[in-house]
């Protein structure tokens, strides 16, 4: 396994991440629900995977192998930025209203990393199914 796919690999795990949030928070909202600690802990760990995964996109750059296509980058930042994002927007707080800004967004940034997966080029072998 090359570094490409681990890399791959990780995005997967930041999409089913991802979704994951989304889902615990629209279903905590729901239940009239805010922010809590494991929800904010999730988070967290949600942001150090795609820190780490874009440490392995820098490496996969510094090696010499970069993405077909450049909006590969925008939207690896953006998926970086947007938990953070709503983190400062809403200044920390831990209400209903915050909860299902957070879990929208979860949504998007799975969608933006599918997105990622489609403009990175050749597909890595671990998306052959």
């Amino acid at each position: 396994m090359d570094l490409a796919d681990i890399h791959c690999r990780v995005g997967l795990s930041v999409i089913f991440f991802a979704f994951v949030l989304g889902a615990w928070g629209v279903i905590a909202f729901l239940m009239g629900r805010g922010v809590s600690g494991n929800y904010f802990g999730a988070l967290i760990i949600g942001e150090v995977l795609t820190i780490a995964q874009a440490l392995l996109g820098v490496i996969l750059i510094i090696m010499g192998r970069w993405p077909t296509d450049v909006l590969h980058f925008l939207y690896g930042i953006v998926v970086i930025l947007a938990w953070l994002m709503v983190y400062v927007y809403t200044k920390g707080a831990t209400t209903r209203r915050e909860l299902i800004i957070y879990a929208l967004v979860s949504f998007f940034v799975m969608g933006l990393a599918m997105r990622g997966i489609t403009t990175a080029g050749t597909a890595p072998s671990c998306l052959a199914f």
